[in-house]
């Protein structure tokens, strides 16, 4: 079942995005708005990037109870939507960098791709700081319906804001002006 579910994951990932073989630089500089010491100790370490088990992931997803905004986005480096939007998050990160808010973006890139294209595609965009890998070999069917309400994981971007009790899911490539609207709306 674990192997019907991946690969139809992938499946539908590649039929959603074409794989990107030339990016733009934005020139936005890098906001840290993740701290990576505050991912509980990954299961190992890629370059600088942490690596999310499963079950971290979930910890990492689950509803926190302060005043912090949690804006995640699950993207691929092949993924042209994902790519498209990057610059939309990197704004925001600029512009809400003195706020309570964290970007984190995990890449379901493959794990060869982890030393190279994630490493190099995570520099040039400027996300390396707020880059996190995960492994979705490693995924159950129940990781999406226990952490999402609409994301079953057959496409890419996805993206999840949360403070609180307020979600707000974004499926497919996201627009500067929805990302806008989407945080405004968990505040």
């Amino acid at each position: 079942m674990k192997k019907i579910l991946l690969t139809t994951m992938v499946l539908a990932s590649l039929t959603a995005c074409k794989k990107e073989t030339k990016t733009e630089n934005t020139g936005l500089e890098n906001q840290d708005s993740l701290d990576i010491s505050e991912i509980s100790e990954p299961e190992i370490s890629s370059a600088k990037f942490a690596v999310f088990s499963p079950q971290q992931a979930t910890d990492f997803l689950k509803k926190q109870n302060n005043d912090t905004i949690y804006v995640t986005n699950f993207f691929a480096t092949w993924c042209r939507p994902c790519v498209h939007e990057i610059p939309y998050f990197k704004e925001k990160m600029t512009e809400m960098k003195d706020q309570p808010v964290k970007f984190t973006f995990i890449s379901i890139d493959e794990k060869v791709d982890w030393e190279t294209e994630v490493r190099d595609f995570s520099a040039k965009h400027g996300i390396s700081e707020n880059t996190v890998l995960m492994d979705m070999q490693l995924l159950t069917p129940d990781f999406f319906t226990t952490n999402f309400k609409t994301w079953t994981g057959e496409y890419i971007p996805f993206t999840i804001i949360r403070k609180g009790d307020k979600t707000e899911e974004i499926s497919g490539g996201i627009s500067k002006e929805e990302l806008a609207e989407k945080i405004k709306s968990v505040l």
